[in-house]
């Protein structure tokens, strides 16, 4: 082993058993953020993945499926394309969300035609239980998955109760679907029957094609789809199983959700780059006469710089190593316990499992590697540019910081983030958002050794005009105001972990307050009713409103119909909300976003959310086409309303409209207002004694606030989890900073012991030190948190789910986690204080004699 190889080592564990703290706590940093991120990353890719093969079990092995861009369409198209030249065999499909009695979820029941679903997709057959062939065509019959049959805990021969409206009927259990994927909840009915039972009789939902020998499918595709486009315009689409467009139907269902979680993930690996970034910096400001001393020696400069590098990258290296295993481990345990949507409800009734991703890890494993070199690239061209004379003198450490006082490199941050800010998003992501809020994190870094300065010199030239100075007071400014390389170091902690936390703590707050004022004011009645369970299968009919609207103690009753409208083969499918809406004041039935546009006489209004401003460019004064009753409709659009529930878009236009165009008579929720001398309460029992009252579920505007905020509160504990990480990182690395810049200051503490400094004095002194710089980087982390989550809130919220909301600053958590900080600083610089002032003054500054 050459004597090179020997010193590289004996630096390297020697600073580690030197400094077993700060080390430690920069590679835990480092292995939170790899983890966090690649366990993120594991459970979207493994919930998608088998999301994308449950669709694909769905569709079978067709060679072609056309659908409507309605959820149903005249099932007199059928023969049409069953006798294309080209079209072997036509199979009509009915996909129906039916409801279950007891159960908060639906059952997709697939209606097939045994015969012809046997040539083209025979996955989607089941088996008979009792080897009766009758059974695939009886109208009490149905076939369940395996998970389905688990789930509903009915075997084959038992009975299963499913709702249709207001109506349960019962079918018998005939067999399964063998080929469904595991945790597939589907089921199988007769065509027929299931448009019989499910009141969907002359409609169908999709219709599978397998094609002749030779036949080309691109050509084929093509000349269905001008056909279908000719004569049906935008109501019909030809497309291959599993296509590029399924698959970017599928994955942005969860992109936008998936990325903001990774780059929330990224906050503990941003702060563990910062932690070896301070580690390293002080390490080298603590052996400048080491490291100057090697030079004389003939230590070359880049074996010094090689030295600093290595020493930071082998932080990175444990750290990400840990991280990817610890990844990997959470990864496993979060889809064993907690599902594959992390409560966002994006991957609901999926049974995913991981698979370790090579490619994934090592990147992330880059990742953790990488910022952790990048954190100690300034301490090591610093270590390797010093000039050994200089660095030979004792007391010259501020020097080794003083390139990190330039100003300049924090406004071009600024700049560039200010430029950033206002950039369109890339693919539907906010990258540019992320690059602002990495680049204002830089430059407000940057920014507190200068900022140090100006403040402290600033109280010191205060505190020496005054008559009388009080001596540890005096010492304390005088010292910070002297030292702003090191004083900035210290500062870059804090205001990195609490800015970071300023900005997610308000930008979770700010939507949580405004998803609770959206409610409040979208649920204005006192009771609000709908088919419990339903699913797609049916709603309130004309029979069951008007016994509601004729009920005694109902002030007033309002139905609203909601059903997916499919605009773009690429995109999942928005909804389209119909209600009772007063054209003159329309802010009494919705959320607006600024004022609604006068309605042109005869034009049809519309009002649409956030996401189709973005997602279909629609303009408010434009028109809007829908595919309803069969045909295109023009509507115009007269405003913009908040909305935090439908992420694709929504629509919403007047019943009276929808009635008219469509003939579909149905409501799906109804609200409420009771007359004066009628409690909700009384008159939901007035509800329950109707003959169809028990099948509806029933909930007041409070306890509907309740759920949703629970639901929120689920959807968004990983952030809040992030969130903790972030503050207990920070607050660690605050400390380990504190602690280190301490106990490197031990001959300083001698000296001043020799003038006549007392021990509680010089405790005092550091007491104020601490205290002073966490609460300038406080005051600049909350400056800068809160230009961070401007950048959230406006940009990228926005851009990523199409959302609008208000600004909240939740002041309680702020300050506790503020005054948490403060006592952290003041504690870590009383106990470094008390092991420095240990050894005695005269063995502190026995180096200097």
């Amino acid at each position: 082993m050459s004597r090179l190889t020997l010193l590289t080592r004996w630096l390297l564990f020697g600073e580690w058993r030197a400094h077993p703290i700060r080390a430690l706590l920069a590679i835990a940093a480092i292995a939170v953020g790899v983890a966090m991120g690649f366990a993120i990353h594991l459970i979207n890719s493994a919930a998608f993945n088998e999301f994308s093969a449950a669709t694909k079990s769905i569709s079978g092995q067709a060679d072609l499926h056309i659908t409507g861009t309605e959820a149903w369409f005249d099932e007199a198209l059928f023969p049409r394309i069953a006798e294309h030249p080209m079209v072997a065999v036509a199979s009509p499909v009915l996909l129906v969300n039916a409801g279950v009695p007891g159960q908060r979820t639906t059952l997709q029941v697939v209606g097939v035609d045994a015969f012809r679903a046997g040539y083209v997709t025979p996955g989607l057959v089941g088996a008979s239980a009792s080897g009766k062939a009758a059974d695939i065509f009886a109208d009490d019959a149905i076939f369940l998955s395996p998970a389905a049959t688990s789930w509903l805990k009915r075997a084959s021969g038992a009975s299963v109760v499913l709702r249709s409206g207001t109506s349960d009927f019962t079918l018998r259990v005939a067999g399964q679907l063998a080929q469904a994927r595991p945790g597939q909840r589907i089921a199988m009915m007769d065509i027929g029957a299931a448009q019989w039972r499910f009141g969907k009789v002359g409609v169908l939902s999709r219709i599978d094609l397998k094609l002749r020998t030779g036949a080309n499918r691109e050509a084929v595709e093509r000349d269905l789809a001008a056909a279908l486009e000719r004569d049906f315009p935008g109501r019909f689409r030809v497309e291959q199983p599993n296509d590029t467009a399924q698959e970017s139907r599928n994955s942005g269902m969860s992109r936008a959700y998936r990325v903001n979680l990774t780059v929330l993930a990224l906050v503990a690996l941003f702060t563990g780059a910062f932690l070896v970034f301070s580690t390293q910096a002080l390490s080298v400001m603590r052996r400048r006469s080491q490291f100057a001393l090697l030079r004389v020696l003939g230590v070359e400069r880049r074996t010094l710089l090689r030295q600093v590098l290595l020493e930071g990258a082998s932080l990175g290296l444990l750290g990400a190593l840990l991280g990817i295993g610890a990844g990997y481990a959470l990864a496993a345990l979060a889809l064993r316990y907690f599902g594959a949507d992390l409560g966002a409800g994006f991957f609901s009734g999926v049974l995913p499992s991981i698979v370790f991703p090579p490619l994934a890890a090592s990147v992330f494993f880059a990742l953790g590697l990488g910022v952790a070199v990048l954190g100690g690239m300034a301490p090591a061209l610093e270590a390797a540019r010093a000039a050994p004379a200089v660095a030979l003198k004792s007391g010259n450490d501020e020097a080794a910081l003083a390139r990190l006082a330039r100003l300049w490199p924090s406004m071009v941050c600024f700049a560039l983030a200010a430029a950033m800010a206002f950039a369109p998003p890339v693919l539907e992501l906010p990258l540019f958002g992320y690059l602002a809020i990495a680049l204002l994190l830089i430059g407000g870094i940057g920014m507190m050794p200068r900022l140090a300065g100006a403040v402290f010199t600033q109280l010191n030239r205060i505190s020496m005009a005054r008559a009388r100075q009080h001596p540890v007071l005096a010492l304390t400014l005088a010292r910070l105001a002297n030292a702003s390389g090191q004083a900035g170091i210290a500062l870059g902690g804090v205001l990195s972990s609490f800015s970071l936390m300023v900005a997610m703590a308000i930008m979770v707050s700010s939507f949580r307050v405004s998803l609770d004022d959206w409610l409040v004011r979208l649920l204005p009645a006192d009771l609000y009713l709908r088919i419990e369970n339903s699913g797609s299968a049916g709603g309130l009919g004309p029979a069951e409103q008007a016994a509601l609207g004729a009920l005694p103690g109902a002030a007033r009753v309002e139905f609203l119909r909601g059903r997916d409208l499919s605009l773009d083969p690429a995109r999942p499918p928005v909804t389209l909300i119909a209600r009772h809406i007063d054209t003159l004041d329309p802010g009494r039935a919705m959320v607006l976003e600024g004022a609604s546009v006068p309605v042109p006489a005869g034009a049809r209004p519309a009002w649409v959310s956030g996401a189709m401003l973005d997602l279909y460019q629609v303009k408010v004064g434009g028109q809007l086409r829908v595919p309803l009753g069969g045909s295109m409709q023009a509507f115009f659009v007269a405003g913009v309303v908040r909305d935090y529930v439908h992420q694709n878009g929504g629509v919403h236009v007047r019943l009276e409209d929808y009635r008219a165009l469509s003939g579909d008579a149905a409501v799906n929720d109804v609200a409420v207002w009771t007359a004066p001398g009628t409690s909700s309460q009384q008159l939901e029992a007035r509800i329950r004694a109707l003959p169809f009252g028990a099948a509806l579920a029933y909930a007041r505007p409070g306890e509907i606030r309740d759920v949703s905020m629970k639901i929120f509160d689920r959807s968004f504990a990983v952030t809040y989890l992030l969130e903790a990480i972030a503050i207990a990182i920070g607050m660690a690395g605050v400390a380990a900073t504190f602690s280190a810049q301490t106990i490197a200051r031990a001959k300083e503490f001698g000296m001043l012991r020799h003038v006549g400094v007392t021990r509680g004095q010089i405790l005092r002194i550091l007491a104020l030190e601490g205290g002073s710089l966490s609460a300038l980087g406080v005051a600049c982390g909350f400056a800068l948190g809160l230009l961070i989550s401007f950048v959230l809130v406006y940009i990228v919220n926005p851009q990523s789910f199409h959302w609008s909301m208000q600004l909240n600053v939740p002041w309680p958590l702020l300050a506790s986690v503020a005054a948490a900080l403060l006592v952290a600083s003041v504690l870590t610089a009383l106990v470094s204080g008390r092991y420095a002032l240990s050894g005695g003054p005269i063995r502190a500054v026995r180096e200097d004699w």
